[in-house]
Order: C-alpha cells, then structure tokens, then sequence
C-alpha cells in the first residue's frame, strides 16, 4: 500500500491542477482570449494580466503561486520521510492536515475571509514543519 503521505502528495498535485483550471476559466472568460493566449507582455497589455483581472480572480491566482510554494516545501517534506523511512501515523496525519489546509485555503482567499486565510494558511505551514522535524528525529 502506498504511504498516505505519497497519496496526499498526489492529491495536492491534483488540488493544484484543480485550481489552476478553476483560474484559467476565469481569466479566459474576464479578460478574452486576446490577452490571456498571447505572451501577456504588461507593456503591450497596459498592466500584468493579474492586475487586468477582477479581484476574486486575482485572488485565485495569488492563492495558486501560493500553492506552488507551499507545494515546493511539502513535497521536500514527504520525500525526506519516505526515504528516511521516518513515516508514522503522526506524519500520515500531518499531511491529511496539509491537504486539508489547502482545500480549505483557496474558497478562503476567494472570499477574502479574513483573518480566517492567514490561520489556514497558518494550519498547513505547520503541519508541512512538523513533517520535517518528524523527519530529523
């Protein structure tokens, strides 16, 4: 069976997958072809494309970079425990928590919950750091 921290890192990829289409729709519909298929250069558009947005989809694509820098940190966490041979039921629980954060994270953002985004954002972080200390004992 697969470690639960390797599933919840295939899960993350597909939240990930899951939120970038979710922002693509949105931007594609908002701001038309015309700018979101061409090199999106801010000279020739007037502004970046995210500023060209609305805020909520501005929002999703400020909460998907976020993801992929959480992803960065979490992915190094699972694999130092899984070729550390250091997983446990601490650490399968930890990841749940992370994705978990995650889900949770993105419909925050989008409704701009504050300071509800922050702590889930906060919840996740530390999950991610507890993985990696879990790793080092």
């Amino acid at each position: 069976m697969t470690a639960p921290e390797l599933q919840v890192l295939a899960l993350a990829g597909l939240l990930q997958a899951g939120q970038y289409v979710w922002l693509s729709v949105r931007a594609n519909r908002e701001l038309g072809f015309g700018r979101t298929l061409g090199p999106r250069d801010p000279q020739r558009l007037g502004a970046p494309l995210e500023a060209l947005a609305s805020p909520r989809t501005g929002r999703l694509y400020r909460a998907l970079n976020n993801h992929f820098e959480g992803l960065i940190l979490f992915t190094l966490a699972v694999v130092v425990l899984i070729l550390g041979d250091k997983t446990t039921g601490l650490s399968g629980l930890l990841a749940w928590t992370y994705l978990a954060a995650r889900v949770l994270y993105v419909p925050a953002y989008y409704f701009g919950l504050r300071p509800w985004r922050s702590l889930i954002w906060l919840v996740g972080f530390c999950a991610t750091i507890a993985m990696i200390g879990l790793a080092l004992v």
